[in-house]
This record gives structure tokens, C-alpha cells and sequence, in this order.
């Protein structure tokens, strides 16, 4: 009888560190995940704002140019057919936004992926 609770004891204590294993490993996949997106999310706020910088000092310059350029005849129809035009492209880029806002992401995919093998392994079925 000593026997079969020692036999179960290792089991139980094989069966805790097993399951200590998968849970670390799955939590090392969730960090890595983590900190792949922050990078990935840093990098493009900084590509953003640098682009963002480089078309507004455009925008600024060819606003100034178009204005100049038609100085003498028709400077308030130039100023106005730019207004149109940044109106127009902010209202799109806008909308462009909001649609990307919407859609899924796919952060923690991967980790998902992982627990649902480690379900399907273990047997438990999800409903």
C-alpha cells in the first residue's frame, strides 16, 4: 500500500511539474509576443511621425507656391481649391483610419494557437 501512494505521489509531483512547464513555456511565448509587438508598434509611430513631419512641411510649401503662383489673378479660388483639396484628403485619410481601427487583431495569435493544442492534447473540449 506505501508503494501505490508513493507511485502516486511521484505521479502527482511528475503530473505539477509537467504542467509548470507548459505554463512557463506558454508565458515565455506570451512575453515574447508582447514585446515583439511594442517594438513593431514603436517603429512604425516613429516612420509615421517622421512622414508625418515630411508631407506637412510639403503640404506647406506647395500651398505657399500655389498661392504665389496665382497671386496677381486668382489667389482667393487657389486658396480655396487647396482648402478643397486638404478637406478632401483628411477626411479620406480619416476614414482609412477608422476602417483599420476595425479590423481584428492578430496579437496573442500565436499564444491562442498554442493553448488550444495544449487543449486538444489534454482532451477538454471547449463548447
Amino acid at each position: 500500500m506505501a508503494e501505490q501512494s508513493a507511485g502516486l505521489m511521484e505521479s502527482v509531483k511528475r503530473l505539477a511539474t509537467t504542467l509548470t512547464f507548459i505554463v512557463s513555456t506558454r508565458l515565455e511565448l506570451l512575453a515574447n509576443e508582447i514585446q515583439e509587438e511594442r517594438l513593431r508598434l514603436t517603429q512604425m509611430l516613429v516612420f509615421a511621425l517622421i512622414a508625418l513631419f515630411c508631407f506637412g512641411m510639403c503640404i506647406l510649401f506647395l500651398t505657399i507656391f500655389v498661392v504665389v503662383l496665382f497671386w496677381d489673378d486668382h489667389r482667393l479660388a487657389a486658396l480655396g481649391a487647396v482648402c478643397a483639396l486638404f478637406m478632401a484628403l483628411g477626411t479620406l485619410m480619416a476614414l482609412l483610419l477608422r476602417s483599420k481601427e476595425q479590423a481584428k487583431s492578430k496579437l496573442f495569435s500565436a499564444s491562442l494557437a498554442e493553448l488550444a493544442k495544449d487543449r486538444e492534447h489534454l482532451g477538454v473540449h471547449h463548447e
